[in-house]
Formats: C-alpha cells, structure tokens, sequence
C-alpha cells in the first residue's frame, strides 16, 4: 500500500497495476489472477483442436502413402501386362522373305546375300571425307576415331529382294588394333557378328568367322565370305558386295 498525492493505492498483485482504495470489489483481484492463469495455457477445447488436428495430417499422410504406394504398384503391374501381351500378341508382325538356302554336303547350309553400289549404300563415315553419307554428316575427325571407317547398307537376297541391313566397320589404328567387322541384322531371322581376316585372297575374297548370333543365328557357327564383284549389269549398279555364308548347327543340321 502506498500513499501518492493525497491517495492511497493498494498493490492487486501485478507489478505494473494498482487500484484506488474503495473502488476494487472483494474478490476482483483474485479472479483477475484466474483469468490470467487460463490465459497462459491452451484451454481443454484448445488441446482437443490441436490434437484433432494432428490426427487429421496423420490420417492424411496416410492417405497419400497409400496412393504412392498404389500408384507404383500400377506402374509395375502395367509394364509386366504390356510386356506379356507383347510377347504372346506382338503388335508388329515382321514380314520373312523365303530364305533362299542350299545345303551342303556336311549337312550345314550356304546362303548368299548381295549389297548393289552404289544405291544400297545408305551410310559412309571416314575422317577426311567431303562427300559423306548422308551428306551433311559430322563424321569425328581423326583425333577421335583415327582412320575408322564405318558404312553401313541394305541387304538383299540372290532375288534381289530386300531382307535386311549390315553394317561394315574397319580400322588400322594401332589403338584400336586393326579389325574388319560385319553386322547384318534380318528382321525376323536373327542378327549375325563377323570377324574378317584382314587380308583378302589373290582373287580378292576375304573370309570371315561367325563370332555370335542371335534368334536363328544364336545356336549356328560358321564361315562368312566377302567379295566385290565390279562388273555388274543390272542398270545403275556400279558394283556388288556378295556375302556367302556358310553355317552349321551343333551336330551339323541345316540351319
């Protein structure tokens, strides 16, 4: 209690507030001192709020975890339907041309394809090269790929029937080491993967070895033969690459 010009003030029990002698009901301080307690902590309808609230973001990332997770297992189960319906009802049906095969006496089979020069010729990368196929052609300089050389053809059959595509790389660089190789690729057959030797015969083949294979080709070995042929008189053919490839099975059956 304290006396201030001529009026006396009694302490409510706040440092900061007071109140006139006379003017404060009994029991006004103590339920200022209630209100005050109740206001410095969340009241149990506050602490229902947050906790229903809680819950809710619970439930809710819940939710979303089940619908992660059900969205990755549709995924998953899409891919292997795609999958299986592709194999057991293929979209595409690939067109065989009739392979024309004759066999040998040691119970393999012989087959010959022929590329036509210059209009089968639908790729030719060398460094140094102006007049590229396709023109326009970015061919890497020598500093990257040294003197490698890779072309790349439609093959046809002794018909001249269109039955797929090769592909012919070469190169001399002591990086590398010096190789020949061929890819041919027929839609439907299998593709095969030639090693040649890298030096031809005095009338100009060079052989080849069936290094791997794939669908009809993968159980097969053999020998593959190259070989230029310059006169040619079918229109605009200029020359042929004739490929002849000799190959076996396990036990020797056809192919």
């Amino acid at each position: 209690m304290a006396q201030v010009a001529g009026i006396t003030w009694v302490s409510c029990g706040e440092p900061l507030t007071a109140r006139r002698v006379g003017l404060c009901k009994p029991g006004l301080c103590a339920r200022s001192q209630i209100a005050r307690q109740m206001m410095s902590r969340p009241s149990n309808l506050t602490k229902l709020h947050y906790q229903s609230r809680r819950i809710d973001r619970q439930q809710t990332h819940h939710r979303v975890n089940r619908l992660f997770k059900t969205f990755i297992f549709g995924i998953i189960l899409g891919a292997l339907g795609a999958g299986a319906l592709m194999y057991f009802a293929p979209a595409v049906n690939l067109h065989r041309e009739r392979s024309l095969i004759s066999v040998q006496p040691n119970g393999g089979s012989m087959e010959r394809f022929q590329i036509n020069l210059p209009r089968d010729r639908i790729l030719v990368g060398l460094a140094g090269v102006e007049d590229s196929i396709p023109a326009g052609l970015d061919w890497p300089g020598e500093d990257f790929l040294g003197d490698m050389q890779a072309e790349a053809f439609i093959v046809r059959n002794e018909n001249n029937a269109v039955v797929g595509v090769a592909s012919r790389v070469a190169s001399s660089t002591e990086e590398t080491g010096a190789f020949i190789e061929w890819v041919v690729h027929f839609p439907a057959r299998g593709t095969m993967y030639v090693q040649m030797e890298l030096t031809p015969a005095e009338d100009g083949v060079r052989d080849g070895v069936l290094r791997a294979g794939t669908q009809d080709f993968l159980p097969l070995t053999g020998r593959i033969r190259e070989q230029f042929v310059s006169e040619v008189d079918d229109g605009d053919v200029q020359g042929r690459i004739v490929l002849e490839a000799t190959l076996a099975g396990p036990l020797g059956d056809e192919e």
